[in-house]
Parts: C-alpha cells; sequence; structure tokens
C-alpha cells in the first residue's frame, strides 16, 4: 500500500518544517543562522507555534496585579491572554476569548474588575474562569459548566509571573525555586512599577536576544550603561580582570555576611542566575551610579546589592538591585518586528517625588534600549542582503548568544519533530 505525505490542509507548515529540520541539521555550530530564520515569514509562523506556544514566557509581575480582580493582558502573536488575580491571592491566566462567539473579553492592557463580562453579549465569568451567565435564551439544554474560560498554565516565583501556552508545558520547578531564593532579600511581592516603556524595534526577535546576550558591542555603543555596569557578569568570563575578580571577592564576602545570594545558576541554557558587583563605588543603574530611588526594596539595609541578572529564554531578561529592580520583556509581532517592554520597579511604598525621580531612574536603560533598538534594525537590514551568510561568533565574547542559538535549534528540533504529523496509510 503506498503512502503519501500530509497535505497542507492537514499541516500548512509542512514544507517550511522539512526545510528547517534540514537547514538545522547542516547549520554550522558556532556560526549565526541563515537568512530565512531572520526574515521569512513561515520561519516566523514556525517559531510562533514551537517555541511561543510551546515554552514558557516571562508575562508580568505580581505587583501588577495586587488584589482580587485586578488584570493584565499581553498577546502572544495571535493570542491574546488575559491573567487575573483571584480569591484567596490566587493567579489565574486563561486565553482572553469569550466561548459565546470569541471577543476579546478585556480590551485594556491592564485594569481591575468584579468579573469578567464579555462586552459584546455580556456573558459573565467568575475570576477562575467559570462561567455564570449567559442570558436566558441560550436553550433548556445549554450547560454553562461546558464553557468556562480556555485556562492557561500559568506559575509565579519571586515576583514574576511565566505563561505557558502548551498543554504540556516543559518542566520549570528547579528554575522557579532558585528564583525564589535570590529574588527573597528585593521582594518584589511588595514592589510596584514606577515607570514602563514600550519601543517596537524593526527586526526579529532572535537578533533582539542575540543583541542582549553579549556586550562586545557595549563600549562603542552603550556609554550609559557602562557607567555602572560591568561588562563581564561572573569571573569564569574569559574576559574578566583580575580587579574585577578582586572586587567580586569583596563582595561575595558581604553578601555572604547578609545571607545575599549570589553563585552563578544555571538551569539548562534556557535560565541562568547570578548576583555580580557593579563599577567600584556604583551601586544603581542611573547615570552617576548613585541610588535611583531612596526607599531600599523589601527589608534591604545596603544599596550595594549589585546586579541580580536574570536570564529566562525565549523572552526576558532582567537587573534587580537594592533600590530598583529593571525587567523586560520580548514579544514577536512579525517576522522582522519585535515589541520590547521595559518595566522599572520600587519598593510599594516608595513617593514619586521624594523617594524616586521617574525620568531620572529610566534614563539609562530608555538610551540603552534607544541604543539596542538601532543596533538590531541594522543588523537585521543588513541580514536581508543578498549579500548576507552566517558569519562567525566569537567564543570569548559572544558565548551568551552561542548558548541562546544553540538552545532555540535544540527547542526548535524537538518541536518539529513533535509537531510532524506522522505518514498517513492511502487505501487504493
Amino acid at each position: 500500500m503506498p503512502t503519501a505525505t500530509p497535505s497542507p490542509l492537514d499541516d500548512p507548515l509542512s514544507a517550511i518544517r522539512h526545510d528547517m529540520a534540514s537547514r538545522l541539521d547542516n547549520r554550522q555550530p558556532g556560526f549565526s543562522l541563515a537568512q530565512p530564520f531572520y526574515n521569512d515569514g513561515g520561519v516566523f509562523a514556525l517559531d510562533m507555534e514551537t517555541i511561543f506556544e510551546k515554552e514558557w514566557l516571562f508575562a508580568g509581575m505580581s505587583c501588577e496585579i495586587p488584589a482580587k480582580g485586578n488584570y493584565l493582558t499581553l498577546d502572544v502573536g495571535d493570542n491574546p491572554i488575559i491573567i487575573v488575580r483571584g480569591a484567596e491571592g490566587a493567579i489565574h491566566a486563561f486565553h482572553n476569548v469569550c466561548r459565546h462567539r470569541g471577543s476579546r473579553l478585556c480590551t485594556q492592557s491592564r485594569g481591575k474588575v468584579a468579573k469578567l463580562v464579555c462586552p459584546y453579549h455580556q456573558w459573565t465569568y467568575e475570576l477562575d474562569g467559570r462561567l455564570l451567565f449567559a442570558g436566558s435564551d441560550m436553550g433548556g439544554d445549554f450547560d454553562l459548566a461546558e464553557y468556562g474560560l480556555r485556562p492557561i498554565a500559568v506559575e509565579s516565583a519571586g515576583g514574576f509571573i511565566f505563561i505557558c501556552l502548551s498543554d504540556t508545558p516543559p518542566p520549570i520547578d528547579e528554575f522557579l525555586a532558585s528564583l525564589s531564593r535570590y529574588v527573597a532579600p528585593h521582594d518584589l511581592e511588595n514592589a510596584k512599577v514606577a515607570v514602563e516603556s514600550t519601543i517596537v524595534e524593526q527586526a526579529n526577535w532572535k537578533l533582539v536576544i542575540e543583541n542582549n546576550r553579549e556586550c562586545y558591542h557595549c563600549n562603542g555603543a552603550h556609554p550609559e550603561l557602562l557607567n555602572s555596569l560591568q561588562e563581564f557578569d561572573d569571573t569564569d568570563d574569559p574576559r574578566a580582570t583580575d580587579a574585577y575578580k578582586a572586587l567580586v571577592a569583596r563582595k561575595q564576602d558581604d553578601w555572604d555576611a547578609l545571607d545575599i545570594p549570589w553563585a552563578l545558576q544555571r538551569h539548562g541554557r534556557r535560565n541562568r542566575l547570578t548576583r555580580t558587583p557593579l563599577l567600584e563605588g556604583r551601586v544603581s543603574m542611573t547615570m552617576d551610579g548613585t541610588q535611583g530611588c531612596k526607599r531600599l526594596l523589601g527589608e534591604l539595609t545596603d544599596p550595594d546589592m549589585g546586579s541580580l541578572r536574570i536570564l529566562h529564554l525565549p523572552n526576558s531578561w532582567n537587573h534587580v538591585m537594592g533600590d530598583h529592580a529593571v525587567v523586560f520583556r520580548v514579544m514577536p509581532l512579525g517576522p522582522q518586528q519585535t515589541v520590547v517592554t521595559t518595566k522599572w520597579l520600587v519598593h510599594k511604598d516608595a513617593v514619586e517625588g521624594v523617594d524616586y525621580d521617574p525620568t531620572a531612574l529610566r534614563r539609562v536603560w530608555d538610551a540603552t534600549n534607544e541604543q539596542d533598538r538601532r543596533l538590531a534594525e541594522e543588523n537585521q537590514r543588513g541580514i536581508n542582503s543578498k549579500a548576507y551568510s552566517p558569519g562567525p561568533y566569537s567564543p570569548t565574547y559572544e558565548f551568551g548568544v552561542i548558548d541562546f542559538i544553540d538552545w532555540y535549534c535544540e527547542r526548535l528540533e524537538d518541536h518539529i519533530g513533535q509537531a510532524t504529523p506522522s505518514l498517513q496509510v492511502v487505501r487504493r
């Protein structure tokens, strides 16, 4: 009996899956990816299906929804999502889609509600997703219990909220345990968003992440950032100087005395946590390295906590300091378009204009984000050229990029294998 491959109707991404599987098999490790990975619409669709709809994503901070009924929304590709605080402090995540005719329930980026009510026909849901009311005209056999909101896996730790659209989310418990322990002294559950920015970069999301995973470009591009930030973030970095190592040793002794976690923690290539000193004499990522907020986070008494750097692939990097935190969320919008959201967090009791100036607090990363936007967009323009071919990464300066690209390729290979439909038997 002959066999046939699935038709495009069975799997519209079938051709691109096979092409990408071949490219992944033949890619040269330590080199950038082939052009289609950065600008092709089919590859973008594959990225959304196999990475952003399968992996855990950083969504927001729990302090953004402090009380029952507080919610925030975001879009994962074509999937609108709502995250809401329910009874007894529980955090729920749902597809922001009414079970009646599919309208979005919540149309604002954040807010507070008693119930989730569809603005179209007023179907009403409890904060835990149960359908409570659908009018009197749905027929005698209509069962409210069958039409609750579609849930999404959600986890929170250390004040960070993660969601996963997959029915079988990958393991994340070990990372969450580390995250809780490392962030505990800063108590981000009791912080607040002081200021927020959103920029759209005309570049593929992988270029945005690649740019973040190395500081090879920092000396030539980020003068504001380098007023406080060390170019390397642990003593294993091959560029680390003797002076840096001595500073690290002194600060680690100070942090040990305060019971502040600092050791480098890796959870595969996906997650990484490390606390590293800022430049000598600097305590915060401000223009002059002084405190950006007089009220320290948590119950900290020493502002010199360095920077707790937290990486979560595929879409977040973060800096948590003694006086404030800066968290970043990356979400793809298209093959060559990415939105980067930055939030600056301070203690919930800090008073604007007294304890902090929002303009001063954000100045370093506003400048850095704009510089990175230009770098990523110029990178994209060059990659679009017919002259582009994959180039070698520096194992000394770009080991973080190599780790990211290896992680991405591994996840893509795994998900392509899981998603590719098996050959069908055709009876003649």
